[in-house]
């Protein structure tokens, strides 16, 4: 029916616009012949306003896709998807336009792709090499009648050699100001070489390997021409890491060596090997001496109430709404220790969710009013656990207390912008709003790859590219953290890129897809932005869950990348898990991992008390590793609660 109306209104009216106000991709095969689609994406609080203004002509569109739309048949088919116990990601690092560019399929409308009520012409590109770094000035005039703003976009063509490599890959993007008709400006991007290494397995290593680089520049994936050759005359190892993540059962996907010829009439630039030796490592994070000292005249029973939150018996803990301190709020890391107040985080992947309403008891406790449950979440309830959760929470007694917070774009609209500084002010929103109602840490941003467009995540994610998705994640981060005490916690830690089953199902993945496409954001955002905490996923990794790994916690994360803020679980809630193939994450291997395990619960506690004192049959926790763990919580406590406090004695 709804294809039926919108053909009809297409045949009827003299100008008919489709609007699709969507989380991601549809299948717009049956209804090609509209003239007029404006992906509206969903952008909260100003949805309607943004819609009038660019209907009106107030305002114009000037976003690209993050995400490849196709027809549903053509989505590839190698990996597997929402599999209840292990899913395998056979197609290694070809996600995406990878894929469609590789496997020359051709999508409806490819990753980069975006019109608006102008037009564009770019220049020829100034490009130059310096230091191992490729910076390119590219001139851009808007050639339609109409005010907008142009993505300008650069792919590299990496050489096949020991790897095997993408047909192309975005290396960097920059967004123009805004050009009347006839107007034009020159923008400046840049990419390290050294951005451009592919990882080889089997020496563990980044590697540049030698050869021709091609350099192009577009407005889409599709619409590139080349700017430049860059030539490396011998193979660089860029960085030698630690193994991590495991080993999956399989050999990923490899496609045929495309031909490729070097474009003639463009300059061909040496690259000097030298200057992309191995990359200084940043220096492993060790917590203080101040911390270390906190911890360790700590009791054994102390130590593992601040390795997990501050939980209390009744459903709260199950719904993200576990906050004593803030209605509505999702939990708290435990604060009952002399000089150690409590970190409130609040969830909400577009802004935060908090309870509307509230009461205080005569202690000062928040109460909320109205159902304690957030949207949706009682379709995923049996009857009487909704019943139970939905009693519509204390009834009103005495003040009632509001706190109504914006609601910014969808993750994937913001990236859609591709627009840095305006996704750095939807982050500065979120920060004045914490700050307002107390938050210390936001739960967000989640930036996982849209490596299926059926994942149920995949509006609060950014994009299918590792680049862009860093980038965007670092934008918000800096956002929210330029408000004194206020923290981003970057999630899912990794490989959360399905929702059945999402506590216990096991993603399987090489090394090489693990760093070149599901880690690769994580990377850039820490250090770019050095967000405040990071959240590990529900899943398991290669049959070990990824908050039970030390490889991504302790060696990736805190040496390799030299990761400072706090690392915490997901909501690992018992009997919000199906029965399967593999068990729930648990609280001693997680907190041995050096993983913060919330919400918590007495039987968690329980688990990891009993593991330090040898009555566990199932895992040991040494006293080391409950200090290293308890003592990240100490020292993010220090720098948030310090930030805030100093703040408001300035005010």
């Amino acid at each position: 029916t709804e294809v039926r109306d919108i053909l009809a209104a297409q045949a009827h009216y003299a100008h008919f616009m489709l609007v699709l106000n969507v989380g991601g991709p549809v299948d717009l095969t049956p209804v090609q012949q509209v003239e007029n689609i404006l992906l509206l994406s969903q952008l909260g609080t100003v949805t309607g306003d943004a819609l009038a203004d660019v209907i009106l002509g107030k305002a114009y569109p000037s976003g690209k896709l993050t995400t490849t739309w196709s027809a549903w048949q053509d989505y590839p088919k190698i990996g597997e998807f929402g599999e209840p116990d292990d899913t395998r990601y056979y197609e290694g690092i070809y996600v995406g336009y990878r894929y469609y560019d590789i496997a020359g399929a051709l999508p409806m409308y490819p990753f980069g792709f975006g019109l608006g009520y102008t037009d564009f012409a770019l220049g020829e590109a100034a490009v130059r090499v310096k230091d191992g770094r490729v910076t390119l000035r590219i001139p851009v005039e808007n050639v339609g009648g109409a005010a907008g703003r142009e993505v300008v976009q650069v792919y590299v063509s990496a050489p096949w050699g020991k790897l095997d490599r993408p047909l192309r890959q975005l290396a960097a993007f920059v967004k123009t100001p805004e050009l009347a008709a006839g107007e034009r400006c020159s923008v400046e991007a840049s990419f390290a070489m050294q951005e451009l290494a592919g990882f080889d397995e089997e020496g563990c290593c980044w590697l540049l390997e030698k050869g021709d680089y091609i350099v192009c520049v577009g407005n889409s994936s599709r619409s590139t021409k080349p700017a430049a050759v860059v030539r490396l005359d011998e193979t660089v190892m860029v960085q030698k890491v630690h193994p991590a993540g495991g080993t999956p059962d399989f050999q990923d996907w490899k496609p045929e060596q495309p031909d490729r010829e070097l474009p003639a009439g463009v300059p061909v630039l040496q690259v000097d090997s030298a200057a992309l030796a191995a990359a200084e490592q940043p220096r492993r994070w060790e917590c203080s001496e101040y911390a270390r000292g906190v911890v360790s005249a700590l009791s054994d029973r102390q130590l593992i109430s601040l390795s997990m939150g501050l939980f209390s018996k009744g459903p709260g803990s199950v719904i993200g709404n576990a906050s004593q301190t803030v209605a509505g709020a999702a939990g708290e890391t435990y604060g009952r220790l002399p000089g150690l107040p409590g970190l409130v985080m609040a969830d909400g992947p577009a802004g935060l969710r908090l309870n509307r309403q509230y009461t205080r008891d005569k202690k000062g406790r928040p109460h909320p009013i109205g159902s304690a449950l957030p949207a949706g979440m009682e379709d995923y309830l049996p009857g009487i656990a909704r019943a139970f959760l939905n009693r519509g929470g204390k009834k009103p007694k005495g003040e009632v207390f509001e706190q109504y917070c914006t609601a910014i774009p969808i993750g994937t609209a913001l990236a859609q912008s591709w627009n840095v500084e305006m996704v750095k002010t939807c982050g500065g929103i979120v920060g004045e709003e914490m700050e307002r109602f107390g938050i210390h840490l936001w739960l967000a941003p989640a930036f996982n790859i849209h490596r299926n467009i059926l994942c149920g995540r995949n509006f609060e994610y950014y994009s299918e590219d590792p680049l862009l998705s860093g980038k965007m994640g670092a934008a918000i981060t800096l956002g929210v953290q330029a408000h004194p005490g206020c923290g981003t916690t970057v999630k899912h830690f990794c490989c959360n890129n399905q929702e059945r089953n999402r506590m216990t199902s096991n993603s399987i993945v090489s090394q090489r897809a693990l760093r070149e496409i599901y880690l690769r954001p994580f990377q850039i955002c820490i250090q770019e932005s050095d967000p405040a905490a990071l959240m590990t996923s529900y899943n398991l990794l290669n049959g070990v869950h990824t908050s039970e790994r030390k490889d991504l916690l302790c060696q990736m994360l805190r040496e390799e990348w030299g990761y400072r803020g706090l690392v915490m679980t997901d909501w690992v809630v018992p009997g919000m898990s199906f029965k399967t193939a593999h068990r729930p994450a648990k609280s001693a291997p997680s907190i041995a991992a050096g993983n913060v395990y919330m919400p918590g619960s007495q039987s968690d506690y329980n688990a990891a008390l009993n593991a330090m004192h040898g009555k566990n049959k199932d895992f040991t926790l040494s006293r080391t590793e409950a200090e290293r763990c308890a003592a990240q919580v100490v020292e993010l406590v220090r720098r948030l609660i310090t930030q805030r406090t100093q703040n408001h004695e300035q005010q």
